[in-house]
């Protein structure tokens, strides 16, 4: 099955208006490789700004990097999936390791009612999973996506997963400058799609799309291109940079 190539942008607490508009500015002059989508996901404050000078819909779209489990409260901090709808935003990434293991301690079952939630509200998700280094180096890999993706598959229906999509982030490989091999992350790919389709069956498990990210750049986004389980990147650093247009057409 052919699955679109994917490539999320996450500025994390990066950015000004400024800087964001020259990022945007440069994909909406950039020849973009087709049949891909990108999702650009700035600091909240930003995004209704983003959205508004972001001129290569649909293939170019704006998302947050993190939503709640309500809509609207005393949840003073967060950001609500109507927030969201409210201007134009489709997607949000949920259960970044910075958020799992730094900024707020969230757990997997947290993650998968959030997922849930942005689904039913129709905003799409990018779910992030992935190891720590003294898990690699212990060989639990797969035991730690699996647990972390347990809690999603019993929360939601087989149609919310034309919502979203996952990507593998081995944590020690984020912002290090250190990456998987290219043959290293396939392995990882095949075994999660392995796992979706054991719990999902073979349909879902080939329509996901599954993204590397960890440290992918313009240097070494290339050397995916024949990987047949990644199907796109989540971008850090580099999605702040002009080389991220490099990274967007590594498939071409």
């Amino acid at each position: 099955m052919a699955r679109t190539f994917f490539v999320g942008g996450n500025f994390k607490l990066n950015g000004s208006k400024d800087s964001i508009k020259t990022i945007i500015e440069r994909l909406n002059e950039a020849k973009l490789a087709e049949n891909t989508e990108v999702v650009l996901c700035p600091p909240a404050v930003y995004l209704d700004y983003a959205n508004s000078i972001n001129k290569k819909s649909p293939q170019v779209k704006i998302g947050a990097q993190n939503t709640y489990t309500k809509a609207a409260g005393a949840y003073t901090g967060e950001t609500s999936v109507a927030f969201l709808k409210d201007i134009g935003i489709e997607w949000t990434i949920l259960g970044h390791s910075e958020r799992r293991t730094v900024v707020a301690r969230e757990d997997d079952e947290l993650i998968a009612e959030k997922t849930k939630f942005a689904i039913d509200q129709g905003v799409k998700v990018i779910l992030c999973i992935g190891e720590l280094l003294e898990e690699r180096k212990s060989g639990v890999t797969l035991d730690v996506c699996k647990k972390q993706l347990l809690p999603t598959i019993a929360k939601l229906s087989k149609e919310d997963w034309d919502s979203v999509v996952i990507a593998y982030e081995p944590v020690w490989a984020i912002g290090t400058g250190l990456a998987a091999t290219p043959e290293d992350a396939q392995e990882t790919h095949k075994q999660i799609r392995d796992f979706l389709k054991e719990k999902l069956g073979e349909e879902i498990s080939q329509k996901v799309r599954i993204l590397y990210g960890g440290s992918a750049n313009g240097s070494n986004a290339v050397s995916f291109k024949d990987k047949a389980d990644v199907d796109g990147f989540l971008v850090g650093g580099a999605s702040l940079k002009p080389e991220f247009v490099d990274i967007i057409n590594s498939r071409q």
